[in-house]
């Protein structure tokens, strides 16, 4: 059967042979038990509804099985023999190019050098899953090969409900992940919903199939390094960033770190991730010891090196050695998966991997208690480190957040906000989000090197023009930009797909968007698929992340993200995604996000303008509102590009008065 085949044929009627549990393969942590006896038979029932009654007799055991061996019904047996991998647009079957598109997307976010647990098909973040289970991943791409561009597949937390009509100017495919009740949003409540195969974790571009391996997040770990720094008034040159997780978020942090210019040293308790990242090349060196480590590092300032060094073990053990040596910390954060605390994302001090995983499944409230052990830990010695010059930042991954609910020294003395700022508040928020710029991405889904060159040369060209012309507010976005973007090739950052990211405006995604769409239409490239990270101006509501540099009180509203979707989906996306999760947790954050395929057609053209507007606009019109400077600037210049556009401006109050 060829590949278009067995993508046609979607769950086959003659089930395949029972797989081999592929032990070389990096898998997700068993989940807790959560279900009772009653609900473990609920779980096969839903389970079951995807096959033919002939073959619950056999399925019936396997899924048992598996549901008491790693307490999830992952279907290991319907997992495709072929590789895994976005192959160029035209070998998938079908009769919508933004179907293929989607299509292209999907298989990049499982293949096994993008995937952190592809078997599992989660591509990131511990649990940030594309699919519950193989049949529902089968079943959606047998969709997308027979959808037209007259219908939207529906897509409930990765079942997909169905096609439906719609129509061309409709997005393709609209997908939700873990939206419940918000009652019923605690961490506890995803387990078991997860277990019963009704509910899933998206993460942010894992469910909405817009990852595109760590050059993402490498990104925008660069720019805020290269910031960090900048605010501590430090070359990075010969200074020293300390951080944690090579898992979740791929080898992101060592690779920027090195486009920084400084010396980098991320902890990671993982040996089979710890040794991916390494033969990827996002990693410079590997030790094994504090003792080891200790030399490295003073070895690497005294030589100024740029050098990237991945510590085999916990961070925990790094903070507290590195203060006994009296070794100064310039910057410091931490991004281990603290969203998922109890499940794999954060692993406790003291004790092996092996042996945390094990105490993870098989007695989880001790497990608990030892993550927040560790957490009290880390604080602790991070706050020495603090006194003594260290410029430490919560990247997001909700270290505050849980290290405060262990009872951790972490917050301020109005026991209210919390010692140290958020990446966001301090850096991001301020010099980026409140201006417009963010993490803009694209995919030429030719699958070819050379089109992504031309798109990168493409790109820089509309950059270094607009720069010409930008306001003095923005000139340093605009050029942190176009050395990125000018040196993306030489970094190497493909992973998986053809794809690329940077920060910019909506005026720079629009420009950029359209040069893409004439080239396209003269055939100097292939299709491109245009997206973004959910982490972006309007695409997220997360009260300690992305919008905790609104001091308005609205910090706890998702009206933002709720809205930015729903505008983009009649604005021209292809598709468009809203999750409960993201990178801080389940209940702690509602984040949307889009994809657009450009075919070079004055359709596309019309589409991208009026999307790419409003996708970026209406996040900075939120943030005029909560009274923030760049963004009051930045949406009375967009009034200015764009007559349409009136947005209700704050009065300012004179404090003095109150």
């Amino acid at each position: 059967m060829t590949f278009k085949e067995e993508i046609q044929q979607g769950i086959p009627n003659i089930l395949p042979p029972k797989k081999e549990y592929d032990s070389t393969i990096n898998h997700a942590p068993k989940r807790k038990e959560i279900l009772s006896a009653e609900e473990k038979k609920l779980a096969l029932k839903n389970a079951l509804r995807y096959f033919d009654p002939k073959h619950h007799a056999e399925l019936i055991p396997e899924f048992s099985e598996e549901l008491e061996k790693y307490g999830r019904i992952y279907m290991y047996r319907l997992r495709p023999d072929y590789r895994m991998y976005a192959r160029p647009i035209d070998e998938y079957p079908g009769k919508s190019l933004q179907a293929k598109a989607i299509m292209h997307m999907i298989q990049n976010n499982l293949d096994y050098a993008v995937a952190q647990h592809p078997h599992e098909l989660i591509t990131y973040g511990g649990n940030g899953a594309v699919f519950q289970n193989w049949a529902q991943y089968l079943l959606t791409m047998q969709y997308l090969s027979e959808m037209t561009d007259e219908q939207t597949l529906t897509m409930y937390s990765g079942h997909p409900m169905g096609l439906f009509p719609s129509h061309k100017e409709a997005p393709r495919v609209v997908v939700t992940n873990g939206m419940v009740i918000p009652n019923y949003s605690k961490p506890d409540d995803w387990e078991k919903m997860n277990a019963l195969g009704v509910s899933q974790y998206g993460q942010m571009t894992a469910g909405s199939y817009m990852y595109i391996g760590p050059q993402g997040i490498v990104h925008g770990t660069t720019i805020t390094v290269l910031n960090g720094f900048r605010k501590i008034k430090l070359n990075p040159e010969g200074n020293l960033f300390v951080t944690s997780g090579l898992g979740g978020m791929s080898g992101a942090q060592p690779k920027a770190g090195n486009i920084a210019g400084c010396i980098t040293v991320c902890a990671e308790v993982n040996p089979k991730i710890t040794k991916i990242r390494h033969e990827q090349g996002w990693i410079n060196e590997v030790v094994t010891s504090t003792d080891e480590l200790v030399a490295r590092v003073n070895s690497a300032k005294a030589n100024k090196e740029v050098v990237s060094i991945a510590y085999l073990g916990n961070v925990v053990d790094i903070w507290e050695r590195f203060d006994q040596e009296n070794i100064k910390i310039d910057l410091g954060s931490d991004q281990t998966s603290l969203h998922n605390p109890w499940a794999g994302g954060y692993y406790p001090a003291g004790i092996s991997f092996e042996e945390a995983n094990k105490m993870m499944a098989e007695n989880p409230e001790l497990f608990k208690e030892k993550v927040q052990e560790s957490l009290r830990r880390q604080a602790k010695a991070i706050n020495k480190h603090t006194a003594k010059g260290t410029y430490f930042f919560d990247y997001g991954n909700a270290f505050l957040l849980e290290a405060s609910r262990a009872g951790a020294d972490v917050m301020a003395e109005n026991n209210i906000d919390f010692k140290y700022p958020s990446y966001v508040q301090d850096i991001m928020g301020p010099m980026c989000f409140d201006y417009g710029f963010g993490p803009f991405r694209w995919v030429c889904t030719s699958g070819k090197p050379e089109d992504l060159q031309k798109t990168d040369l493409i790109a820089s060209q509309v950059l270094e023009e607009m720069s010409k012309t930008a306001p003095d507010e923005i000139q340093q976005q605009m050029q942190d930009n176009i050395k990125w973007i000018k040196g993306a090739q030489e970094n190497k950052l493909v992973v998986g797909s053809q794809a690329r990211i940077l920060y910019a405006d909506a005026e720079g995604r629009v420009k950029i968007a359209e040069a893409f769409n004439q080239a396209i239409a003269k055939g100097e490239i292939g299709a491109v698929v245009l997206g973004r990270d959910h982490h972006d101006v309007s695409g997220t509501d997360s009260p300690y992340r992305e919008t905790s540099n609104i001091y308005d009180g609205s910090r706890f509203t998702a009206d933002m993200a709720i809205q930015n979707v729903i505008g983009d989906s009649f604005r021209g996306a292809t598709w468009v995604s809203i999750h409960n999760g993201g990178g801080v947790g389940w209940g702690e954050v509602i984040n949307g996000g889009f994809g657009m395929v450009l075919d070079g057609s004055k359709e596309a053209s019309k589409r991208l303008a009026s999307m790419l507007f409003w996708d970026v606009n209406n996040g900075i019109s939120r943030r005029s509102w909560a009274r923030n400077e760049g963004a009051v600037f930045a949406i009375k210049r967009a009034m200015e590009i764009e007559p349409l556009l009136k947005v209700t401006l704050p009065n300012m109050v004179d404090e003095s008065l109150l």
